[in-house]
């Protein structure tokens, strides 16, 4: 495991219920509070490199979904490595600038970028979008509930034909609930299983995805996430 790897998202994890983990690189190596809280909560594992070389020697046996760089106060230093990376590697790079260094990005030695102050949200779909792409994403497979469809490999979901706008964890609980249809699930258990073991977000962080996904939904299909009064919530 990479140095920097908190041991513990996938233990003790019920049968049928593994969640890989998914590890970011991410430089300089003591990144932004909200840099990194935004990756975890978006389900991913920040792993501090210091150069280029980092990169390579602390590779995991999975490979990196992907290298974020803030460039901060180097941004000299940041761009560089984020060249060095993209000419010798296929890892995606993700930059993350403030606004007055909007203009140092012309040279587009990265796949994509966001600008500060951070969007949690941005940060995640953005993200998610680079990783698919680099950790080998399996053949197109879909999960369906009624009209409802969530494909597995490009993390797009349609109802009755329509594309919905998700951001990563969104779509992680409408997937879990989809697979785990009938069954409720409390808060906790939600916390657990989507967020994983290793989140330390309350159980308002649930509510606050679920009456997000409701209004995604649309009225007519916001029932399909029932809240079991005392408990929780059962999807079906």
């Amino acid at each position: 495991m990479p140095e920097g790897a908190t041991p513990g998202a996938n233990a003790e994890r019920p049968a049928g219920e593994t969640r890989r983990t998914v590890f970011v690189a991410i430089h300089p190596e003591h990144p932004s509070t909200s840099l990194v809280d935004a990756l975890v909560a978006a389900g991913f594992r920040p792993v501090p490199v210091a150069d280029a070389a980092a990169v390579v020697d602390t590779e995991p046996e999975g490979g990196w979904a992907l290298l974020v760089v803030e460039l901060g106060d180097d941004p000299v230093t940041g761009l560089a490595l984020a060249r060095r990376v993209k000419d010798a590697s296929p890892v995606p790079v993700l930059v993350v600038a403030g606004r007055r260094q909007a203009p140092e990005l012309a040279d587009g030695s990265f796949d994509d970028f966001v600008l500060t102050p951070l969007d949690p949200d941005e940060v995640a779909v953005r993200a998610a979008r680079l990783a698919i792409g680099s950790v080998g994403a399996a053949p197109q497979e879909l999960v369906t509930f009624k009209d409802l469809s969530l494909n597995l490999a490009t993390y797009q979901a349609t109802v009755g034909g329509t594309p919905i706008d998700l951001t990563f964890m969104e779509y992680e609980l409408l997937r879990f609930f989809v697979t785990n249809a009938g069954r409720v699930w409390s808060r906790e258990q939600l916390l657990s299983r989507v967020w994983g073991y290793d989140y330390f977000g309350g159980a308002r962080t649930v509510d606050v995805h679920v009456r997000r996904l409701r209004a995604k939904l649309g009225e007519e299909r916001a029932s399909w996430i029932a809240t079991v009064r005392s408990v929780g919530y059962r999807f079906g």
